[in-house]
């Protein structure tokens, strides 16, 4: 009898052994397959956008002028740009790279999520289009260059950038899952903070929030 029952605690402590190691594993994937959820829905802020100046000119015509505020890859301003249109309702073109799902699950430190590239800022209105460049192609974007290195070195690597996104036989090699202009845009009106934000596994899109009430009215310098 007590032989029995020695065997049948050993075969419940397996027991319990072997549910204990299912439901922590279990618990392991579900833990690990927020994460990758985690990484595919989240988003980062890009850059934020603010109307200085909005106006009607002589002609009747709506003049608005925004403030441009870049972030770069660590989350620090670049130097704000400004721009003036005839007009409100603003885009913003970008080349946008998305690289395959795997990077962006396992968050990966240079593929853990869609790369951008702002190029253009316009105003579409027929005839009176007006657009500025932000960055040219082939050529290293203002704010993105590194002290230390060689313009003429730094030039190339921007030139095998846009080689190798905008060339489907390259994109392979690098687990581009494509690359793709995009041009969100937005009617822009003061008192409003716009901020433009980039998908880990997406596109860029606005997001749109009041400005602070303790700040309205206040020039801050």
């Amino acid at each position: 009898m007590k032989t029995l029952m020695k065997i049948l605690k050993i075969v419940v402590f397996f027991v319990l052994v072997y549910f204990a190691f299912f439901w922590h594993n279990r618990i392991s994937r579900e833990a690990a397959l927020n994460k990758i959820i985690d990484n595919l829905k989240a988003d980062t802020k890009i850059a934020e956008v603010l109307v200085t100046d909005s106006k009607k000119n002589a002609a009747g015509e709506v003049e608005t002028t925004i403030k441009f505020l870049e972030y770069g890859s660590k989350g620090a301003p670049l130097k704000p740009k400004y721009f003036t249109f005839k007009a409100n309702i603003i885009q913003f073109q970008a080349l946008v790279v998305r690289f395959d799902d795997i990077f962006v699950e396992k968050k990966d430190r240079i593929k853990g999520r869609s790369a951008y590239l702002f190029t253009k800022v316009f105003a579409l209105d027929g005839a009176k289009t007006a657009v500025f460049d932000i960055a040219k192609a082939y050529e290293t974007p203002e704010g993105y260059s590194v002290e230390g290195v060689s313009a003429g070195l730094q030039n190339e690597i921007w030139k095998r950038f846009w080689k190798y996104v905008l060339d489907p036989s390259e994109r392979g090699n690098l687990g581009i899952k494509n690359a793709q202009i995009e041009a969100p845009g937005s009617l822009f009106v003061p008192g409003t903070i716009y901020t433009i934000k980039i998908e880990h596994d997406g596109g860029i899109w606005i997001d749109t929030r009041p400005i602070p009430t303790i700040l309205k009215g206040e020039t801050i310098k």
